[in-house]
């Protein structure tokens, strides 16, 4: 799906973030954030830069994430923005079990490694977790753990695709509700869709020092799975890593999103779409596709297109 191929954007997030708080619950403005499957917690990190006042929570599964983040990213911040993100080890579906993150830099384990192949050895994000990070065998529990309620939970990079059952996901959106604050808040994913997503399809993007590729497998019309692999070509290093990145999705509808939150609790629900480039027209381009700055909108209908994303938010 041709979505993948837009650059993500913290800063875009965020502000279209601050903008469904302020449409939807109004009233103050939100400070408290928690990014689940949060990866790098790259988007956690550029919340707090903005005001002193900001909490950022991260949730993920995988340590290896983790682990690179508390490298490449705490570390570069300063102690007083360090001290405003908590950092969880766990499944989302569990999170009160959760285990805080509080890593040396020192202690950070081995990043990335590319065999003699050129085969990446990083195991598949939704995969079994071979190990956790050295720094929380000793730590506590999201549920011993003194938290701000959230204003605003979010789960980007389309990371709802990796829970495959209704349960499932009606789970998570009810936890989910549960962090919010009872003063008000929202909840805010990310959905990609169009006809393009619902068959194989092989795309790239080229840039000075490397080339990315987004490969779809087979899309099963019944259970609504397929298998996302994102592979990199490292052009100086001359090396390839096929499967850096691999995921089984089950790609949700819209409606079925929107009748799980309202199942979990939540009190409305919201879709903010837009349309992307037609997969023929970019299966290989050059840096950034034209028009990456098109705005979301409000809608209440909309018909099928080759490609479109789309910003879901469920109102507590």
């Amino acid at each position: 799906m041709n979505a993948i191929l837009w650059m993500q954007s913290p800063k875009g997030d965020i502000s279209y973030l601050q903008k469904f708080f302020l449409m939807y619950v109004g009233g103050r403005l939100p400070l408290h954030l928690q990014e689940d499957f949060c990866g790098t917690a790259l988007l956690s990190v550029e919340w707090l830069h903005s005001d002193a006042r900001r909490t950022a929570v991260g949730l993920d599964l995988d340590a290896e994430a983790l682990n690179w983040c508390m490298e490449n990213n705490m570390n570069k911040i300063g102690a007083d923005v360090n001290s405003r993100i908590s950092l969880f080890h766990g499944n989302v579906l569990q999170p009160l079990e959760c285990r805080l993150v509080n890593l040396d830099p020192h202690e950070i384990i081995e990043n990335i490694k590319i065999d003699d192949e050129g085969e990446s050895k990083t195991s598949s994000l939704n995969s079994t977790i071979q190990g956790s990070p050295k720094a929380v065998c000793q730590t506590k529990l999201m549920k011993d753990t003194k938290l701000p309620a959230r204003d605003i939970v979010c789960a980007f990079n389309y990371s709802c695709c990796c829970l495959h059952s209704r349960k499932e996901l009606v789970l998570y959106f009810k936890h989910a509700l549960n962090a919010l604050s009872t003063k008000g808040g929202i909840f805010v994913m990310d959905l990609y869709g169009g006809s393009s997503s619902e068959c194989e399809l092989r795309m790239q993007r080229r840039f000075p020092n490397f080339t990315y590729t987004w490969e779809q497998a087979e899309f099963d019309i019944i259970q609504r799975k397929t298998r996302i692999s994102l592979h990199f070509n490292l052009h100086k290093q001359h090396k390839k890593i096929r499967h850096a990145f691999s995921y089984s999705w089950r790609l949700w509808s819209l409606p079925e999103i929107k009748e799980s939150l309202e199942e979990a609790g939540f009190r409305s629900v919201h879709f903010w779409i837009r349309n992307m480039p037609d997969s023929e027209e970019i299966r290989c381009m050059d840096g950034f596709p034209v028009g990456r700055d098109l705005k979301y909108e409000e809608v209440t209908s909309f018909q099928q297109q080759d490609s479109w994303n789309a910003y879901i938010v469920g109102v507590a």
